[in-house]
């Protein structure tokens, strides 16, 4: 996957699609949280059931069955689970 420069100064930014009450969810989150300073990237949590009851229920439509989802740079890069491997390669310096 390429890397597109997103975020302030270049960082990457990482999405991670969630809902309330979803233990996956959690774990990933827990994990992104650990990577965040380490990859240096910016973190940002969506939840797909409030961004519907707020008028947009794309994310839902498209990504509910596949919860948690991780994006980069806006563009779906795993899903169920946080692929560390592959994020740390996508992230790297080029």
């Amino acid at each position: 996957m390429e890397r597109e420069e997103a975020g302030t100064g270049g960082r990457a930014t990482v999405t991670l699609l969630t809902r309330v009450g979803c233990s996956m969810c959690e774990r990933a989150a827990q994990q992104l949280a650990a990577l965040r300073e380490e990859l240096d990237f910016d973190l940002v949590n969506t939840d797909v059931d409030a961004a519907a009851a707020a008028g947009d229920a794309t994310l839902r439509a498209r990504f509910g069955d596949l919860l948690p989802v991780v994006l980069l740079n806006g563009t779906e890069h795993s899903y169920w689970e946080v692929d560390e491997q592959a994020l740390r390669a996508d992230i790297a310096p080029r």
